[in-house]
Protein backbone atom coordinates (compact mmCIF):
# COMPACT_ATOMS: atom_id res chain seq x y z
CA UNK A 1 0.00 0.00 0.00
CA UNK A 2 1.58 3.15 -0.87
CA UNK A 3 1.99 5.72 2.43
CA UNK A 4 2.18 9.18 3.05
CA UNK A 5 3.06 11.08 6.11
CA UNK A 6 1.63 15.21 6.67
CA UNK A 7 3.13 17.41 9.38
CA UNK A 8 1.00 19.74 9.91
CA UNK A 9 1.26 22.57 12.92
CA UNK A 10 -1.43 23.55 15.05
CA UNK A 11 -4.86 22.16 14.77
CA UNK A 12 -5.75 20.81 11.82
CA UNK A 13 -9.61 21.23 12.22
CA UNK A 14 -8.62 24.86 12.12
CA UNK A 15 -11.40 26.20 9.41
CA UNK A 16 -9.07 28.30 7.47
CA UNK A 17 -8.59 27.62 3.25
CA UNK A 18 -4.93 25.85 3.97
CA UNK A 19 -5.79 23.88 6.93
CA UNK A 20 -9.41 22.97 4.77
CA UNK A 21 -6.99 22.35 2.00
CA UNK A 22 -4.48 19.40 4.13
CA UNK A 23 -7.57 17.69 5.41
CA UNK A 24 -8.90 17.12 2.06
CA UNK A 25 -5.95 16.08 0.09
CA UNK A 26 -5.63 13.86 3.10
CA UNK A 27 -8.88 12.29 2.91
CA UNK A 28 -8.84 12.01 -0.77
CA UNK A 29 -5.41 10.14 -0.55
CA UNK A 30 -7.16 7.73 1.54
CA UNK A 31 -10.03 7.56 -0.70
CA UNK A 32 -7.45 6.47 -3.44
CA UNK A 33 -6.22 3.92 -1.19
CA UNK A 34 -3.15 5.34 0.37
CA UNK A 35 -2.14 4.72 4.11
CA UNK A 36 -1.77 8.34 5.67
CA UNK A 37 -0.61 9.21 8.73
CA UNK A 38 -0.86 12.63 10.21
CA UNK A 39 1.70 13.96 13.26
CA UNK A 40 0.69 17.47 14.42
CA UNK A 41 3.60 19.96 15.30
CA UNK A 42 3.70 22.97 17.92
CA UNK A 43 1.08 25.33 16.89
CA UNK A 44 3.38 27.98 17.64
CA UNK A 45 4.62 27.74 14.01
CA UNK A 46 5.78 29.80 11.99
CA UNK A 47 7.41 31.38 14.72
CA UNK A 48 8.53 28.53 16.54
CA UNK A 49 10.45 28.56 19.67
CA UNK A 50 13.51 26.16 20.27
CA UNK A 51 11.04 23.40 21.76
CA UNK A 52 8.97 23.23 18.42
CA UNK A 53 11.98 22.92 16.48
CA UNK A 54 13.23 19.87 18.52
CA UNK A 55 9.90 18.61 18.73
CA UNK A 56 9.72 18.46 14.96
CA UNK A 57 13.07 16.82 14.27
CA UNK A 58 12.28 14.08 16.50
CA UNK A 59 8.91 13.82 14.45
CA UNK A 60 10.82 13.32 11.76
CA UNK A 61 13.87 11.26 13.06
CA UNK A 62 10.84 8.58 14.31
CA UNK A 63 9.93 8.01 10.98
CA UNK A 64 11.09 5.07 8.72
CA UNK A 65 13.92 5.56 6.00
CA UNK A 66 12.99 7.09 2.34
CA UNK A 67 9.01 8.28 4.13
CA UNK A 68 7.29 10.37 1.59
CA UNK A 69 6.57 13.31 3.95
CA UNK A 70 4.77 16.41 3.36
CA UNK A 71 5.36 19.43 5.69
CA UNK A 72 3.11 22.11 5.60
CA UNK A 73 4.66 25.54 4.32
CA UNK A 74 3.47 27.36 7.85
CA UNK A 75 5.67 24.91 9.60
CA UNK A 76 8.68 23.98 6.94
CA UNK A 77 9.69 27.59 6.09
CA UNK A 78 10.56 28.23 9.87
CA UNK A 79 12.41 25.11 10.37
CA UNK A 80 15.51 24.98 7.53
CA UNK A 81 17.88 23.24 9.71
CA UNK A 82 15.76 20.74 10.49
CA UNK A 83 14.65 20.01 7.18
CA UNK A 84 18.29 20.09 6.18
CA UNK A 85 19.46 17.07 8.56
CA UNK A 86 16.55 14.98 7.16
CA UNK A 87 16.85 15.87 3.59
CA UNK A 88 18.48 12.54 2.58
CA UNK A 89 16.81 9.94 4.31
CA UNK A 90 13.23 11.03 4.09
CA UNK A 91 12.18 12.17 0.53
CA UNK A 92 10.64 15.80 1.90
CA UNK A 93 7.71 17.39 0.08
CA UNK A 94 6.48 21.16 0.75
CA UNK A 95 3.28 22.43 0.66
CA UNK A 96 2.83 25.90 0.50
CA UNK A 97 -0.26 27.37 0.55
CA UNK A 98 1.73 30.70 0.81
CA UNK A 99 5.10 32.68 1.59
CA UNK A 100 4.88 33.31 4.79
CA UNK A 101 7.12 36.29 4.83
CA UNK A 102 3.82 37.91 2.80
CA UNK A 103 2.08 37.80 5.50
CA UNK A 104 0.57 40.91 6.47
CA UNK A 105 1.67 42.87 9.41
CA UNK A 106 4.87 42.06 10.26
CA UNK A 107 7.86 44.47 10.19
CA UNK A 108 10.74 44.28 8.04
CA UNK A 109 13.10 42.09 9.52
CA UNK A 110 10.79 39.81 10.31
CA UNK A 111 9.88 39.61 6.82
CA UNK A 112 13.32 39.35 5.44
CA UNK A 113 13.50 36.63 8.28
CA UNK A 114 10.67 34.79 6.98
CA UNK A 115 12.10 34.68 3.58
CA UNK A 116 15.62 33.64 3.89
CA UNK A 117 14.46 31.17 6.02
CA UNK A 118 11.82 29.49 3.63
CA UNK A 119 13.89 29.76 0.93
CA UNK A 120 16.69 27.73 2.48
CA UNK A 121 13.82 25.43 3.56
CA UNK A 122 12.93 25.16 0.15
CA UNK A 123 16.20 23.78 -0.89
CA UNK A 124 16.03 20.29 1.14
CA UNK A 125 13.10 19.15 -0.09
CA UNK A 126 12.17 17.04 -3.13
CA UNK A 127 9.28 18.50 -4.47
CA UNK A 128 6.91 21.40 -3.59
CA UNK A 129 3.59 21.60 -4.03
CA UNK A 130 1.87 24.98 -4.23
CA UNK A 131 -2.20 25.82 -4.50
CA UNK A 132 -2.29 28.57 -7.41
CA UNK A 133 0.02 29.73 -10.11
CA UNK A 134 0.52 33.00 -8.50
CA UNK A 135 2.75 31.08 -5.17
CA UNK A 136 4.25 29.07 -8.28
CA UNK A 137 5.66 32.25 -9.68
CA UNK A 138 6.74 33.28 -6.38
CA UNK A 139 8.67 30.47 -5.50
CA UNK A 140 10.43 30.66 -8.97
CA UNK A 141 11.66 34.55 -8.59
CA UNK A 142 11.81 35.29 -5.55
CA UNK A 143 12.86 31.75 -3.78
CA UNK A 144 15.11 30.36 -6.15
CA UNK A 145 13.12 27.15 -7.03
CA UNK A 146 13.57 25.43 -9.77
CA UNK A 147 10.72 25.12 -12.25
CA UNK A 148 10.83 21.11 -12.32
CA UNK A 149 10.24 21.23 -8.46
CA UNK A 150 6.99 23.22 -8.29
CA UNK A 151 3.81 22.17 -9.68
CA UNK A 152 0.54 24.00 -8.90
CA UNK A 153 -2.60 21.99 -7.90
CA UNK A 154 -5.23 24.42 -6.72
CA UNK A 155 -7.98 23.57 -4.50
CA UNK A 156 -11.01 21.81 -5.49
CA UNK A 157 -14.44 23.21 -5.30
CA UNK A 158 -17.82 21.67 -3.75
CA UNK A 159 -20.75 21.96 -6.01
CA UNK A 160 -23.04 24.45 -4.68
CA UNK A 161 -26.26 25.43 -5.23
CA UNK A 162 -26.74 29.00 -6.80
CA UNK A 163 -27.43 31.57 -4.07
CA UNK A 164 -31.14 33.17 -4.28
CA UNK A 165 -29.82 36.22 -2.75
CA UNK A 166 -31.60 38.20 -0.01
CA UNK A 167 -34.58 39.48 -2.21
CA UNK A 168 -35.11 42.90 0.07
CA UNK A 169 -34.16 46.19 -0.96
CA UNK A 170 -31.08 46.05 1.55
CA UNK A 171 -28.09 44.58 -0.11
CA UNK A 172 -26.57 41.93 2.12
CA UNK A 173 -22.57 41.93 1.23
CA UNK A 174 -20.75 38.62 2.57
CA UNK A 175 -16.86 38.46 3.80
CA UNK A 176 -15.93 34.84 4.48
CA UNK A 177 -12.44 35.32 6.28
CA UNK A 178 -10.55 34.62 9.76
CA UNK A 179 -10.42 37.71 11.32
CA UNK A 180 -6.52 38.47 10.36
CA UNK A 181 -4.74 41.72 9.78
CA UNK A 182 -3.78 40.21 6.26
CA UNK A 183 -7.99 40.00 5.13
CA UNK A 184 -8.08 43.69 4.73
CA UNK A 185 -10.93 43.80 7.19
CA UNK A 186 -9.94 47.15 8.24
CA UNK A 187 -10.18 48.58 4.76
CA UNK A 188 -13.31 47.20 4.07
CA UNK A 189 -14.97 48.80 7.13
CA UNK A 190 -13.60 52.15 6.07
CA UNK A 191 -14.88 52.00 2.57
CA UNK A 192 -17.92 51.05 3.60
CA UNK A 193 -18.23 54.00 5.95
CA UNK A 194 -18.26 56.10 3.00
CA UNK A 195 -21.21 54.23 1.79
CA UNK A 196 -24.16 55.00 4.42
CA UNK A 197 -26.38 56.23 2.60
CA UNK A 198 -27.14 53.06 0.39
CA UNK A 199 -29.05 49.93 1.87
CA UNK A 200 -26.40 47.63 2.80
CA UNK A 201 -25.88 45.49 5.75
CA UNK A 202 -22.34 43.32 5.85
CA UNK A 203 -22.35 39.87 6.91
CA UNK A 204 -18.41 38.64 8.70
CA UNK A 205 -18.41 35.19 8.99
CA UNK A 206 -14.85 33.70 10.38
CA UNK A 207 -12.59 32.87 13.15
CA UNK A 208 -11.88 35.67 15.75
CA UNK A 209 -9.35 33.23 17.70
CA UNK A 210 -6.83 33.31 14.87
CA UNK A 211 -5.59 36.70 15.62
CA UNK A 212 -7.66 38.24 18.59
CA UNK A 213 -6.10 42.10 18.52
CA UNK A 214 -7.53 42.35 15.12
CA UNK A 215 -11.03 40.89 16.22
CA UNK A 216 -11.13 43.56 19.37
CA UNK A 217 -9.94 46.32 16.73
CA UNK A 218 -12.99 45.49 14.40
CA UNK A 219 -15.40 45.78 16.74
CA UNK A 220 -14.33 48.73 18.10
CA UNK A 221 -13.46 50.27 14.50
CA UNK A 222 -17.22 49.37 13.64
CA UNK A 223 -18.25 51.64 16.26
CA UNK A 224 -16.16 54.29 15.78
CA UNK A 225 -17.46 54.75 12.37
CA UNK A 226 -21.20 54.46 13.53
CA UNK A 227 -21.13 50.86 11.70
CA UNK A 228 -22.52 48.57 14.83
CA UNK A 229 -25.74 48.37 13.37
CA UNK A 230 -24.77 47.61 10.31
CA UNK A 231 -22.30 44.61 10.18
CA UNK A 232 -22.83 41.06 12.08
CA UNK A 233 -19.67 39.07 13.30
CA UNK A 234 -21.18 36.24 12.56
CA UNK A 235 -18.21 34.09 13.85
CA UNK A 236 -16.65 30.56 12.72
CA UNK A 237 -19.61 29.17 11.09
CA UNK A 238 -20.43 25.26 10.63
CA UNK A 239 -20.96 24.26 6.71
CA UNK A 240 -24.39 24.50 7.26
CA UNK A 241 -24.62 27.45 8.66
CA UNK A 242 -21.95 29.27 5.99
CA UNK A 243 -24.11 27.64 3.07
CA UNK A 244 -27.11 29.62 4.66
CA UNK A 245 -25.22 32.87 4.47
CA UNK A 246 -24.03 32.01 0.74
CA UNK A 247 -27.56 31.01 -0.48
CA UNK A 248 -28.96 34.53 1.05
CA UNK A 249 -26.04 37.04 -0.46
CA UNK A 250 -26.29 39.43 -2.87
CA UNK A 251 -22.88 40.46 -3.28
CA UNK A 252 -19.11 38.63 -1.84
CA UNK A 253 -16.29 40.92 -0.88
CA UNK A 254 -13.05 39.90 0.41
CA UNK A 255 -10.85 42.85 0.80
CA UNK A 256 -7.44 40.55 1.15
CA UNK A 257 -3.85 42.09 0.84
CA UNK A 258 -2.72 38.40 -0.65
CA UNK A 259 -4.17 35.11 -0.95
CA UNK A 260 -2.22 31.87 -1.88
CA UNK A 261 -5.57 31.34 -4.03
CA UNK A 262 -8.55 32.07 -2.18
CA UNK A 263 -10.84 29.59 -1.71
CA UNK A 264 -14.10 31.49 -0.35
CA UNK A 265 -13.59 33.22 -3.65
CA UNK A 266 -13.70 29.79 -5.24
CA UNK A 267 -16.97 29.06 -3.40
CA UNK A 268 -18.59 32.22 -4.25
CA UNK A 269 -18.14 31.61 -7.84
CA UNK A 270 -19.31 27.95 -7.47
CA UNK A 271 -22.67 29.65 -6.21
CA UNK A 272 -23.05 32.60 -9.00
CA UNK A 273 -22.27 35.46 -6.84
CA UNK A 274 -20.72 38.79 -7.67
CA UNK A 275 -17.31 39.38 -6.42
CA UNK A 276 -15.81 42.66 -5.17
CA UNK A 277 -11.86 41.94 -3.78
CA UNK A 278 -8.10 42.97 -5.14
CA UNK A 279 -5.62 42.42 -7.42
CA UNK A 280 -3.32 40.90 -4.67
CA UNK A 281 -1.44 37.38 -5.27
CA UNK A 282 -3.68 34.16 -6.56
CA UNK A 283 -6.94 36.54 -6.27
CA UNK A 284 -6.85 37.23 -10.66
CA UNK A 285 -6.10 33.86 -11.36
CA UNK A 286 -9.11 32.69 -9.02
CA UNK A 287 -11.57 35.66 -9.98
CA UNK A 288 -12.22 35.76 -14.03
CA UNK A 289 -12.37 39.77 -14.96
CA UNK A 290 -15.77 39.09 -15.98
CA UNK A 291 -16.57 37.83 -12.41
CA UNK A 292 -15.64 40.25 -10.03
CA UNK A 293 -14.43 44.05 -9.92
CA UNK A 294 -10.49 43.97 -8.61
CA UNK A 295 -8.75 46.82 -6.76
CA UNK A 296 -5.46 47.14 -5.62
CA UNK A 297 -5.43 46.49 -1.89
CA UNK A 298 -5.35 48.21 0.58
CA UNK A 299 -7.10 51.17 -1.25
CA UNK A 300 -9.85 52.10 0.79
CA UNK A 301 -11.16 54.75 -2.22
CA UNK A 302 -10.92 52.10 -4.92
CA UNK A 303 -13.04 49.56 -2.82
CA UNK A 304 -15.91 52.27 -2.16
CA UNK A 305 -16.17 53.34 -5.55
CA UNK A 306 -15.96 49.48 -6.39
CA UNK A 307 -18.83 48.89 -3.79
CA UNK A 308 -20.86 51.55 -4.67
CA UNK A 309 -21.26 50.33 -8.26
CA UNK A 310 -22.47 46.93 -7.55
CA UNK A 311 -24.57 48.74 -5.04
CA UNK A 312 -26.32 50.96 -7.49
CA UNK A 313 -26.20 49.50 -10.66
CA UNK A 314 -28.26 46.32 -10.80
CA UNK A 315 -27.76 45.27 -14.28
CA UNK A 316 -23.71 45.34 -13.18
CA UNK A 317 -24.57 43.03 -10.69
CA UNK A 318 -26.08 40.79 -13.41
CA UNK A 319 -23.00 40.77 -15.44
CA UNK A 320 -21.10 39.52 -12.56
CA UNK A 321 -22.91 37.01 -11.56
CA UNK A 322 -23.16 35.77 -15.08
CA UNK A 323 -19.42 35.14 -15.33
CA UNK A 324 -19.20 33.82 -11.98
CA UNK A 325 -21.67 31.12 -13.39
CA UNK A 326 -19.81 30.41 -16.01
CA UNK A 327 -16.63 30.12 -14.28
CA UNK A 328 -18.62 27.86 -11.66
CA UNK A 329 -18.37 25.18 -14.53
CA UNK A 330 -14.61 24.85 -15.12
CA UNK A 331 -13.46 25.02 -11.45
CA UNK A 332 -11.85 22.06 -10.58
CA UNK A 333 -13.08 19.15 -8.34
CA UNK A 334 -11.91 17.88 -5.17
CA UNK A 335 -11.64 14.48 -7.22
CA UNK A 336 -9.43 16.31 -9.69
CA UNK A 337 -7.47 17.76 -7.41
CA UNK A 338 -6.66 14.97 -5.04
CA UNK A 339 -5.85 12.39 -8.20
CA UNK A 340 -3.04 14.99 -8.91
CA UNK A 341 -2.19 15.01 -5.90
CA UNK A 342 -1.49 11.65 -5.73
CA UNK A 343 0.17 11.74 -9.18
CA UNK A 344 2.53 14.04 -8.30
CA UNK A 345 3.56 12.26 -4.85
CA UNK A 346 3.62 8.62 -6.71
CA UNK A 347 6.60 10.77 -9.10
CA UNK A 348 8.61 11.39 -5.82
CA UNK A 349 8.44 8.05 -4.66
CA UNK A 350 9.49 6.81 -7.79
CA UNK A 351 12.23 9.42 -8.11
Amino acid sequence: MKSVCFLIPGDPDTRTGGYLYDRRIMAGLAALGWRVELRRLDACFPLPDQAALCGAGAVLATLPEQTLTIIDGLALGAMPAVAAAQRDRLRLVALVHHPLALETGLDEKLSQQLHASEREALRHVRQVIVTSPSTARALLTDYEVAPERCIAIPPGTDPAPLAEGSGGEVLELLCVASLTPRKGHTVLFRALARLKHYPWRLFCAGSERLHPPTAALLRQLAAELSLIERIEFSGELDAAALAIRYQQADVFVLPSYHEGYGMALAEALARGLPIVSTTAGAIPDTVPADAGLLVSPGNEAALAEALARVMTEPALRERLAAGARAARQSLPGWPETCTRFAATLDQVAAA
